[in-house]
C-alpha cells in the first residue's frame, strides 16, 4: 500500500516533466525545419533550454539537410527513459522492442498534436486579436504555414472566411488514426 500510495505521484510527476522537456525539443526541431525566427524571443527560450543536451549530441549528430538529427535522437531517447521508468516503478517487465515502439508512436503523436494545437490557437488568436504582431504568433505562423498553405491553394477563401484550418485539422486528426495504429 505504501508502495503505491508514493508511485502515482511520482509517475505522475516523472511523466510530466520528461513530457515538457521532449515538447521543448520538438518544438526546436519543428520551428528549425520550418526555419522559424531564430532571434524570436520564444525561440530563445527554446534554445537556452534545450542546448545544455544538444550542443553536446551535435558535435556527434551531424543534421541531416535541414532537420536536426541529433535532436529527433534525443526526443526517441529521452521517451524511452520515460517509459522504462514508468514501468519499472509499475513493477512490470521492459521489453525493449515495445517501449522503442511505443516511443515513436508517441512522438509522432506529439508532433501530429503540436501542429493540431497551432492551428487551433492560431485561429483562436485571429478571432480575439486580428491583424495585431506578438511573437507567439509569428512562430504559430511559421510553423502551420507549411501545413495551411497547400490546403489554401485548393481551398481559397470563402466570401473572406479562410477555412483551410479546418480542414488541416480534419486531415490531421485522420493522419493520426491512420499512423499511429501502425507504430504500436
Amino acid at each position: 500500500m505504501q508502495g503505491s500510495y508514493f508511485t502515482n505521484p511520482l509517475e505522475f510527476l516523472i511523466s510530466t516533466l520528461f513530457s515538457l522537456y521532449i515538447l521543448a525539443f520538438m518544438l526546436r526541431f519543428l520551428l528549425g525545419a520550418v526555419r522559424a525566427d531564430f532571434y524570436n524571443p520564444a525561440s530563445q527560450f527554446l534554445v537556452r533550454i534545450t542546448n545544455p543536451l544538444l550542443v553536446p549530441l551535435r558535435k556527434v549528430i551531424p543534421s541531416v539537410g535541414k532537420f536536426d538529427t541529433a535532436a529527433v535522437l534525443l526526443m526517441l531517447v529521452l521517451q524511452i527513459i520515460s517509459l522504462v521508468l514508468v514501468l519499472a516503478m509499475r513493477g512490470g517487465g521492459i521489453p525493449v522492442g515495445t517501449v522503442i515502439a511505443a516511443s515513436i508512436a508517441e512522438l509522432v503523436a506529439l508532433m501530429l498534436n503540436v501542429f493540431i494545437f497551432a492551428i487551433i490557437i492560431q485561429v483562436i488568436l485571429s478571432w480575439v486579436n486580428p491583424g495585431s504582431y506578438n511573437p507567439i504568433s509569428s512562430l504559430l505562423y511559421s510553423l502551420t504555414d507549411p501545413v495551411l498553405r497547400p490546403i489554401q491553394r485548393l481551398i481559397p477563401p470563402i466570401s473572406g472566411i479562410d477555412l483551410s484550418p479546418l480542414f488541416a485539422l480534419i486531415g490531421l486528426q485522420v493522419l493520426k488514426m491512420l499512423v499511429l495504429p501502425l507504430l504500436v
